[in-house]
């Protein structure tokens, strides 16, 4: 079927019609000179130009019709046609405008952002005066976790604060209180109440066991006190061990090239179904702001010191029961060892797992550090060199070789003793005693001579 567009269906009528008037008007004619040349009577002369001119219409009429029909239907098709095809992306869902990744990071950002919370605290400071003043702190981020009220974010975000707010995505603002603070893994868990009638919207935990380098991350928080800000990246290294303090080394980070920067700390590094993989933590960099160096703590070690936390207001973590020391040059050339680096065994805990898996303490007390703040030590004992297989050269290497131990464990501990190194298993105890808080400041000191 031949289709016609609109000009040319109403050039074919319009030759169509003058052709029908140019006919009529010769048979017209012919008859006026026939009637002149041959009389005829005026009757039959009538029904012959009728019959003519009924001959004439019907050779015209039917070819009319033929082309209306072969022209009109094509024509009333083409607009339905053309409205079908304007109508098909209405029909798809709002989201067909945009790139599956696009899709997916918005999906991803309208899951999660009502849970993620802007912290701001507020420290104590002195004035000129010498008085105690309020003191704008620190800045950061969160991520509900129970509808209850529960954040978790970063021990250093609200650090030495005296008052904690938390701010909702509407602008409403809470009192947050501490529950638990772990500085071995850098988690804090904060609290505030909500009224009853506010449902909080929370953030699962997903599962970092399973993460794979190039796996696309997203994270969200509040850099520079623009709050949930949405950045994507992918994973650029995994277990990475980054040294946060001077006692605290953190295993197994995350590290993902999503811009993290000031105030990000705390918030989410989130997988592509909306779950938390990380807790973003800390970043690399000369001026400050993100260098594509980023770090989190993997959810794998956030759940357990999360639940803790909230169980507990601390971590039920396995320790060694000793006074431990780090090793320095100094002791070494004092006490004549070959080795200046490890945890040295001070003393241990009478009756303790510690003490019955054959670890030593020293037995020559001397007098370490400054002049004016001596403390005493004990030399001739043992020098852990390994847990498990972590190296142990730091005091920050003894802590994090224990931060995913719980009591009850047993680890292979390695020591330097009398020249050469020896394994043993050793069952860790519950809890640390006063012994091990006390020294482990020992580790602050600067190196001094004995």
């Amino acid at each position: 079927m031949k289709l016609y567009s609109r000009s040319q269906l109403i050039k074919s009528s319009l030759a169509g019609l003058a052709v029908g008037v140019v006919i009529a008007l010769s048979s017209v004619a012919y008859f006026s000179l026939r009637s002149k040349s041959e009389p005829v009577d005026n009757s039959e002369a009538q029904e012959d130009q009728s019959e003519s001119a009924k001959t004439e219409i019907s050779e015209n009429v039917p070819s009319q019709p033929a082309k209306t029909s072969e022209i009109t239907a094509p024509v009333a098709k083409k607009p339905s046609s053309f409205i079908e095809e304007k109508s098909v992306p209405v029909a798809n869902t709002s989201y067909s405008q945009y790139t599956q990744d696009e899709q997916q990071n918005i999906s991803v950002y309208e899951k999660c952002n009502e849970a993620v919370v802007n912290i701001t605290t507020q420290v104590m400071g002195i004035n000129w005066f010498l008085e105690p003043v309020v003191q704008e702190g620190g800045s950061g981020s969160g991520s509900i976790i129970d509808k209850r009220g529960y954040v978790v974010t970063n021990v250093h975000v609200i650090s030495n604060a005296s008052k904690i707010n938390i701010s909702l995505y509407d602008g409403t603002s809470y009192e947050g209180t501490v529950i638990g603070k772990d500085v071995e893994s850098d988690i804090a868990v904060i609290k505030f109440n909500p009224p009853d009638n506010v449902t909080l919207k929370t953030i699962d935990f997903g599962n970092s066991n399973n993460l794979k380098v190039g796996q696309k991350v997203i994270a969200i928080g509040n850099p520079f006190a623009l709050e949930r800000t949405m950045t994507t990246g992918i994973i650029s290294g995994l277990g990475r061990p980054i040294q946060e303090s001077t006692n605290v080394i953190i295993r197994n980070m995350i590290q993902t090239d999503a811009a993290i920067n000031p105030g990000n700390s705390g918030g989410p590094l989130l997988d592509t179904s909306g779950k938390m993989v990380g807790i973003n933590t800390m970043i690399i960099s000369n001026s400050g702001s993100s260098a594509g160096i980023g770090f989190a703590v993997p959810v794998s070690t956030a759940r357990r010191v999360v639940d803790d936390l909230i169980k507990y207001r601390k971590v039920n973590r396995g320790v060694l029961k000793i006074a431990p020391v780090q090793m320095t040059s100094s002791i070494a050339r004092y006490a004549g060892l070959s080795i200046n680096y490890g945890i040295l065994v001070s003393e241990v805990e009478r009756g303790s797992s510690t003490e019955k898996s054959g670890i030593l303490g020293g037995t020559e007390q001397v007098q370490y550090g400054s002049r004016f703040n001596p403390t005493t030590i004990y030399l001739g004992g043992d020098i852990i060199t390994g847990i498990d297989n972590i190296t142990v050269r730091t005091y920050a290497d003894y802590t994090s070789a224990l931060e995913s131990k719980r009591p009850g464990d047993t680890v292979t501990v390695t020591v330097f003793r009398n020249g050469e190194y020896k394994k043993l298993k050793v069952t860790l105890d519950g809890k640390e005693s006063t012994q091990t808080r006390s020294s482990a400041s020992l580790s602050d000191m600067q190196e001094s001579s004995l």
